[in-house]
């Protein structure tokens, strides 16, 4: 990242934001070939897509009956049982949504048309190597690759976003991710024998929100944990990320064993500013899968008086922020913005920061020096 310019907060990264992160839909829509019929489909693509008025032209997936029911409670037309028949019946100006873990990116990228586009679920490999040989296949069949990062296209995001680069609340100085609920891992059965869990598959979508707004960290710092009795990996983090000289604190504490009720449960991301602060509830994770509410409030130091306030904000992470993800690709696609801010080799640099914090928690932290000037 560039010097920190200390007094011009105009020249930082959060002032500028992409213009691919207006919720804007595509202006000439693509149709969409959806590639897996899971949980995840049912639950946010095709809701989104549906809401969007965006078209699916065809649902695949290894079971063909599960993809057939979701097919007619969308008005989907076609299913197939694999990927080279969904491939060669494809419209040819189709879009790729493949919404499989990532073990299965490769094989699939593999079977695309050179140049395809592609939206990739998240993570981009279950490791950073599964990151680089996914990167270089993409690369290598010039498929124009973005991955599915909808947290940064959650309308209360989105929303803050443009508050925080209007200036509203000053230079930021404080960005804070806090996460303490109780996750139900087993709804989601292919992640319970992963070797690495939280920072891969949850903390994955703060690291990547924070680059969205604040660019490349210079250092990560972090300890991730499991619990004592389970069986499934790291559950719990602390992750710390570094800018630079830069005078700011840039934190993601998860913790998602908190089984003892509602009372206490936190979910949400707050930005703090020489002028004031925003805060944005992420309702979806309390309580999941029913959710809580919903919120994102603003306070100003020339409006202390009156507290934290509510910011409007239509819609919620789930489904409403898969509409952005898509939309920001086929915008891209058909030219109405200059880039593409989740494409693959951007999301591999989020991969790069899971990375280093996996390798700083099992580096076990600097030892203290208890012995220093012992004789």
């Amino acid at each position: 990242m560039p010097p920190y310019a200390a007094g011009d907060p105009s020249t930082l990264p959060e002032r500028s934001p992409h213009p691919g992160y207006r919720l804007v839909l595509p202006e000439r829509p693509r149709p969409i070939v959806l590639i897996g019929a899971g949980g995840i489909v049912r639950d946010a693509h095709l809701p989104a897509y549906a809401k969007a008025g965006l078209t699916v032209a065809s649902l695949t997936d290894l079971d063909r009956g599960r993809a057939r029911t979701l097919a007619d409670a969308y008005g989907v037309a076609e299913t197939y049982d694999d990927v080279a028949g969904a491939v060669a019946h494809a419209p040819a100006d189709a879009v790729y949504d493949v919404a499989l873990p990532p073990e299965a990116h490769i094989g699939v990228l593999e079977q695309l048309p050179d140049g395809a586009p592609v939206l990739l679920q998240k993570p981009l490999g279950n490791d950073l190597a599964d990151g680089v040989r996914t990167r270089e296949v993409c690369h290598r069949k010039g498929l124009v690759a973005a991955v599915n990062t909808q947290l940064r296209f959650a309308p209360y995001v989105a929303a803050a976003r443009e508050l925080i680069a209007a200036g509203t609340i000053g230079e930021l100085y404080d960005v804070e991710v806090r996460v303490s609920v109780n996750t139900p891992w087993e709804m989601f059965p292919y992640v319970l024998d992963l070797p690495r869990l939280e920072i891969n598959m949850h903390s994955v979508h703060y690291l990547d929100l924070l680059r969205s707004f604040l660019g490349d960290p210079t250092g990560v710092s972090a300890v991730t944990v499991r619990h004592p009795a389970k069986t499934v990996a790291n559950t719990r983090s602390d992750i710390a990320l570094t800018y630079g000289d830069r005078p700011i604190r840039v934190v993601v504490s998860t913790n998602h064993d908190h089984h003892f009720g509602a009372p206490y449960e936190e979910s949400f991301v707050k930005w703090e500013g020489t002028q004031g602060a925003v805060r944005a509830q992420l309702g979806l994770l309390l309580d999941y899968p029913r959710g809580g509410e919903d919120r994102l409030e603003v306070v100003t130091d020339d409006r202390l008086d009156e507290g934290w306030r509510p910011l409007p904000f239509k819609g919620s992470w789930f489904p409403d922020a898969f509409i952005g993800s898509m939309s920001v690709l086929q915008r891209f696609c058909e030219g109405s913005i200059p880039s593409l801010p989740t494409s693959v080799d951007d999301v591999f640099r989020t991969m790069a920061v899971v990375e280093a914090a996996y390798r700083s928690a099992a580096s076990g932290g600097e030892p203290p020096p208890f012995d220093e000037g012992a004789r």
